[in-house]
């Protein structure tokens, strides 16, 4: 069985299909047309919802947005699922969307309700409302006609005179509902929600061919894209073992099912030239739902942590219930969409070893789109030096191979050489100019990728020997 608050109804699925989506079930089973379906990948933002749940301490609410198109049922359980239809009281609408209607911020209207739910779930965070905080609200949505100024106007005005609205009215009650239906165990046949490495254990005896998942974000798609049937799924978010993060030994240990919304305040702690990639990874509707074990089990060549992976030397600790396994970043990736993963074994956590102050990380991204998109070559270089004299170099690529890959011919041609100088910008150019034999598609052509790798080593030679040739990204803003 599956609990959760309906808007402000206690609610209970007792049957229904192992990969139903949150929107089908919306609009197939409830009637609640407001959620829209565009793309049914995660991208547009039209079927964005607000996801409610109690804070570790039981005593505060958190508002997150999620795209309902590529969540699985199980993500509901002991949560508050609000839709647009439950804003308004009355004939009175919510803040945001009076502004969306005072500020013309609708045409043909079929985005707005995905937009209104990005804008009432910033307007229930502890956020500052700026330019910057509203464009990354709402990174998840796309609109095709109306324009994005209004909608930002509307979102300004609404977020910046923030008054008590019914939700706040009813938190206190809302709490208290969501203490009730947090116990209890979820799932559905099917479907089953262990909470523990010992229970996914026996689940994975019992059923061999089950497919797992944390956020769905990627899983979800064989069935909203390919329109396969996922007739046994194992949902990992409520396994405790999988979901703890902090310093172990020298190293930055994170939990499998952790979503990036999560770890990325501690991961940037310790890697702040992360940021930008951090940034740009998908929207904030996915990174509240996608876990960088996901992003590291689905081992697909264009992802975009693997590359980050592979330069820290980073360790996949796995588990069966009874052994855990280390293995290497650079020996998890066996094949395209293929890892060293054993039948019956999951990832625990991802280790990454703590950076000295004589290393130098520089994580590179190129995409069509800056926001949103995948990439078409990713490249990320951490280099260890001791007075200016290079004592280690590591790589990691996506998008240039049938795997994230690393170009493991730099440390042998660069070892013991002055990064300062030109020519050991030269070698190393040489090096990745013949390194990878990547494929041509529809995000760019082979030769266009070799360029890139060869322009971004240029770039992180430059960055980090004249801090005046820093690249900063900036966003023009438009008044």
């Amino acid at each position: 069985m599956i609990r959760f608050l309906l808007n402000d109804r206690i609610t209970e699925i007792e049957s229904a299909a192992s990969d139903l989506t949150v929107l089908e079930y919306l609009r197939d089973d409830k009637g609640l047309c407001g959620t829209k379906e565009g793309c049914a990948s995660g991208d547009c933002g039209a079927c964005t919802v607000s996801l409610v749940q109690l804070t570790k301490s039981d005593d505060a609410l958190s508002y997150k947005s999620i795209n309902s198109c590529v969540t699985f049922l199980s993500t509901l359980h002991g949560k508050q699922l609000i839709t647009v239809e439950h804003l308004a009281v009355n004939e009175d609408l919510h803040p945001v969307q009076q502004a969306m209607v005072d500020y013309h911020a609708s045409q043909c209207g079929f985005c707005t309700p995905g937009f209104v739910m990005s804008l009432f779930t910033f307007y229930h965070q502890n956020t500052e409302t700026n330019h910057q905080n509203i464009e990354s609200a709402l990174s998840g949505n796309l609109c095709r006609c109306t324009g994005y100024r209004p909608i930002i106007d509307a979102a300004m005005h609404s977020c910046s005179h923030r008054t008590a609205d019914q939700f706040d009215d009813r938190k206190q009650q809302t709490i208290s509902q969501l203490v009730q239906l947090k116990d209890g165990t979820a799932g559905l046949k099917g479907l089953f929600v262990p909470r523990s490495a010992q229970e996914l254990a026996q689940l994975l005896v019992e059923h061999p061919d089950a497919r797992l998942f944390s956020g769905s974000t990627d899983l979800a798609l064989e069935t909203t894209q390919q329109l396969k049937d996922l007739p046994c799924l194992i949902d990992l978010k409520g396994i405790k073992e999988l979901n703890q993060i902090g310093i172990e030994d020298n190293y930055l240990s994170i939990g499998a099912a952790l979503p990036f919304s999560e770890i990325e305040s501690l991961l940037l702690m310790h890697f702040a030239p992360l940021k930008e990639l951090l940034w740009r990874f998908a929207s904030v509707p996915i990174r509240n739902q996608a876990s960088l074990g996901g992003n590291v089990a689905n081992a697909s060549p264009i992802g975009d942590m693997p590359p980050v992976l592979l330069a820290l030397q980073a360790q996949i600790v796995t588990d069966n219930g009874n052994t855990q396994r280390m293995i290497a970043a650079a020996d998890f990736f066996t094949g395209y969409r293929r890892t060293a993963l054993q039948p019956n074994e999951w990832i625990r956590a991802i280790r990454l070893p703590l950076l000295t102050q004589n290393h130098i990380l520089r994580a590179y991204k190129v995409s069509k789109r800056f926001e949103d998109d995948i990439s078409a070559v990713c490249a990320v270089f951490c280099l260890r030096l001791n007075n200016h004299i290079i004592e280690a170099v590591n790589s990691g690529f996506g998008g240039v191979a049938a795997t994230p890959v690393s170009a493991i011919e730099l440390q042998s041609a660069l070892l013991g050489l002055d990064w300062r100088l030109s020519s050991t910008k030269e070698k190393g150019a040489e090096v990745l100019r013949h390194a990878f034999e990547p494929i041509d598609d529809v995000r760019a052509s082979a030769h266009y990728r070799k360029q890139i790798i060869e322009n971004l080593w240029h770039r992180y030679w430059l960055e980090t020997n004249n801090e005046e040739s820093k690249i900063e990204t900036r966003v023009i803003h438009y008044a």
